[in-house]
């Protein structure tokens, strides 16, 4: 039983890469490295360079590794990137995941888990997030995330009748931190945790964007949830797809409470050893007070539970920043 991680080079991907392995689903890669890293796949797990939107590919993959389910992961995952690069956005997340339904429409595969996102929901005004609420998502990122959600859900209705039925779940997440294995970090420029990282390292102070939110400390409050956690209910969500049992068509992985940009500094300077006092920036356009998800379907159904406390989250990434230089 082989599972097709697209972008299973990237920081997510790889770590669902290594949860699958350590789970005994024979992990196959397709990532073109735009992002990814090709050290990031784990000796011994096949792969194959090249993009999600070249459908031969995808099939002629599916094909010769007699591939059981996709596990999509591979997208262009920057919210605020997105604002400047709709079109681009939408080739890589709405025209890629056409393109992987129709290969395993033609492979004759069908389980998938969609890496998808809590952008989903934009700016939602209420305390905690959850799965059925209004979708009205801020940027073309969680645009095309939400439409990739409506090709899924209408190729599962499409081949409803046929031998092989579209059998789906989409996870939904905000920020996700930390590392799972040293040898994996997060080396994205747009993402809280290595963009502090950066500025440590540089001997540099790190900034938070707006200290005047009605929040306890003035600062926003958003999920941050362990990159280890996020790859092991992908693998559950796999799991229950190929044993035929039920799943939501959507779950968030959230964390419940959430922890604002001040606490993550405070666990910063606590983990690093590096002692510093954040510059305070002007507030960025569109951001809310607060946003953070539940996880109870998921906790019910995927095991979903976050084993990480902050200074946990900080210090696994930290680890594997500095393990990278």
């Amino acid at each position: 039983m082989s599972w097709l991680v697209t972008g299973g080079a990237g920081y997510i991907g790889a770590h669902v890469v290594r949860a699958l392995a350590a789970a005994g689903l024979s992990p196959v890669v397709i990532d073109d490295l735009s992002s990814g890293h090709e050290d990031f796949v784990p000796e011994g797990v096949p792969f194959v360079r090249g993009t999600i939107l070249d459908r031969d590919l995808v099939e002629r993959t599916l094909r010769a590794h007699e591939v059981t389910g996709v596990i999509h992961v591979a997208g262009f995952k920057y919210a605020g990137v997105s604002v400047q690069r709709p079109l681009h956005t939408y080739e890589q997340n709405v025209e890629g995941t056409r393109i992987v339904l129709a290969a395993m429409a033609d492979a004759d595969v069908q389980n998938l888990v969609f890496s998808s996102s809590a952008a989903v929901y934009g700016t939602p005004d209420v305390p905690l997030v959850t799965e059925d609420l209004p979708k009205r998502p801020a940027s073309p990122y969680g645009e095309s995330k939400l439409i990739g959600e409506w090709l899924i859900r209408d190729q599962a209705v499409a081949t409803a009748g046929s031998p092989h039925p579209l059998r789906h779940t989409s996870l939904r997440y905000f920020n996700v931190v930390g590392s799972g294995d040293e040898s994996v970090y997060d080396s994205s420029p747009h993402n809280l945790f290595p963009i502090v990282f950066e500025k440590l390292l540089a001997g540099e102070t790190p900034r938070i964007n707006g200290d005047d939110y009605d929040t306890p400390d003035g600062t926003n409050v958003r999920d941050y949830v362990h990159v280890a956690d996020i790859a092991a209910a992908h693998v559950v969500a796999a799991q229950r797809l190929a044993a035929g049992l039920p799943v939501e068509a959507a779950y968030n992985l959230g964390s419940q409470n959430g922890l604002s940009v001040r606490e993550i500094m405070d666990a910063m300077a606590r983990v690093t050893g590096i002692a510093f006092t954040p510059e305070i920036g002007p507030r960025r356009a569109g951001d809310p007070d607060r946003i953070v998800a539940t996880g109870e379907l998921a906790a019910r159904d995927l095991g979903w539970v976050n084993r990480y406390t902050v200074d946990e989250m900080v210090r696994s990434g930290w680890d594997a920043r500095r393990n990278a230089s």
